[in-house]
């Protein structure tokens, strides 16, 4: 067997296999642990689903699985699941990263609300995040790439917990958001805008540690298929990237 393909290990499996679907209905499901293994594959290495190894099965298996369970929500489910997000923290961080999307992600019968994708400045798409004190990704939020933070901020922290400190830059930097943060009892750790009037004071020791959500985003991107978008439904790519974000959590 080639060394350089990806194998789920035990502990990954132990963690995985408790959130897979149950209800199989007709014909038994192929491997579970080796068709996972070949999306991840595909997922890390960018190559073309039809270019999937053999070693893990017929890649038409591989491909109808992902897609399958991405219709269905599986893999978001499975990344709320091992990312805690019922959880109460001490501290989240807030951001945002663009992703260049490949000209194979253009096109298609659906409008662009089915691909989030922008055209001003190029093919891209924007993936927004909160991250846990550690620099693990807790929410995701897919957009098109002309999307600003600010409004897609009050969206993201309601599907966590409030944590005690919330950190971002000065994209976040606004009336409303700081208002909704403090009703949770959240402290925004947010510095002022240039031409803010009103002045906030803002823990600069724990800005300091903003770069771990900025770590997170490279490892994501380190799964070749999310640093490049090929999938033309938004709905696929951000079943990639939920399923690449749960594995970062046990790497």
């Amino acid at each position: 067997m080639r060394k350089n393909l990806f194998w789920l290990s035990d502990e990954q499996w132990g963690r995985i296999e408790p959130h897979l679907p149950t209800d199989v209905r007709g014909v038994e499901r192929a491997d579970d642990r080796r068709v996972i293994s070949g999306i991840v594959h595909v997922l890390k290495s960018g190559c073309r689903w039809c270019d999937c190894p053999p070693e893990y099965g017929p890649a038409t298996t591989i491909y109808n699985r992902f897609v399958r369970w991405a219709r269905r929500g599986v893999w978001e489910n499975l990344f709320r699941e091992l990312a805690g997000q019922g959880r109460a923290m001490e501290m989240q961080m807030i951001d945002s990263t663009h992703v260049k999307a490949h000209r194979s992600a253009a096109g298609g019968k659906r409008g662009s609300k089915s691909r989030l994708l922008a055209a001003r400045g190029g093919r891209n798409t924007k993936i927004h995040a909160l991250a846990d004190a550690g620099g693990r990704l807790i929410a995701i939020l897919l957009t098109g790439g002309k999307a600003h933070d600010y409004p897609i901020a009050k969206r993201l922290i309601r599907r966590v917990k409030p944590p005690k400190h919330m950190l971002g830059d000065t994209a976040y930097d606004g009336d409303e958001l700081r208002e909704n943060l403090d009703e949770r009892g959240t402290k925004p750790v947010i510095p002022n805008r240039s031409n803010r009037v009103r002045l906030f004071s803002f823990n600069k020791r724990l800005y300091k540690l903003r770069w771990r959500i900025e770590s997170a985003f490279n490892r994501l991107k380190d799964f070749r298929r999310i640093a490049t978008r090929y999938d033309k439904l938004a709905r696929n790519y951000l079943a990639s990237v939920c399923l690449a974000a749960a594995l970062v959590w046990w790497i």
